[in-house]
């Protein structure tokens, strides 16, 4: 949500501290893609993809394209801390879920491999978060820390709508 958080920044929709911009800023236009950590994850990840339109959206498509659902847990969910600190909940929520252009990865992996990720993310230096866990439903749910459901208003940049 960095990357969001600087471009809704300059379209002054937020305000951000000009530090806390700068960071956000360099998310924003000098992404970091992940391919060393992707090609590490190569043995035992089931899918991933770059968060570029979304974390919610590019997610979607690993689970339309594997037939089976999703929740993400809310509070989970990687962030510059002082962000949630900053921004209303709704908003810091929008841009992690619904922004685009961070290009980390967003991957599925079977539990008895969390050590495996573990070790090729401290190989590659590039910190990796559980932040849900796939299911045998239809779609994605994001729950708050109470379990509950929260409506997602947009799932990330429709390059067709």
């Amino acid at each position: 949500g960095m990357a969001a958080a600087a471009l809704n920044c300059r379209l002054k929709r937020c305000v951000l501290p000009d530090d806390v911009f700068a960071v956000c800023e360099q998310k924003l236009l000098r992404p970091e893609p992940r391919v060393g950590l992707g090609l590490a994850l190569l043995p035992f990840a089931r899918a991933a993809q770059d968060v570029s339109d979304g974390l919610a959206q590019d997610l979607g498509h690993i689970l339309t394209a594997s037939g089976v659902g999703a929740e993400i847990w809310a509070d989970s969910l990687p962030s510059l801390s002082v962000l949630k600190d900053i921004l209303p909940r709704a908003q810091w929520l929008s841009y992690t879920l619904a922004g685009g252009d961070d290009y980390e990865l967003v991957f599925t992996a079977p539990e008895s491999c969390r050590s495996r990720v573990l070790d090729a993310a401290e190989r590659c230096g590039v910190p990796v978060t559980r932040i849900g866990k796939i299911n045998g439903g239809c779609r994605l749910k994001v729950l708050d820390a109470g379990g509950r459901e929260l409506e997602l208003h947009s799932l990330g940049f429709d390059h067709f709508g």
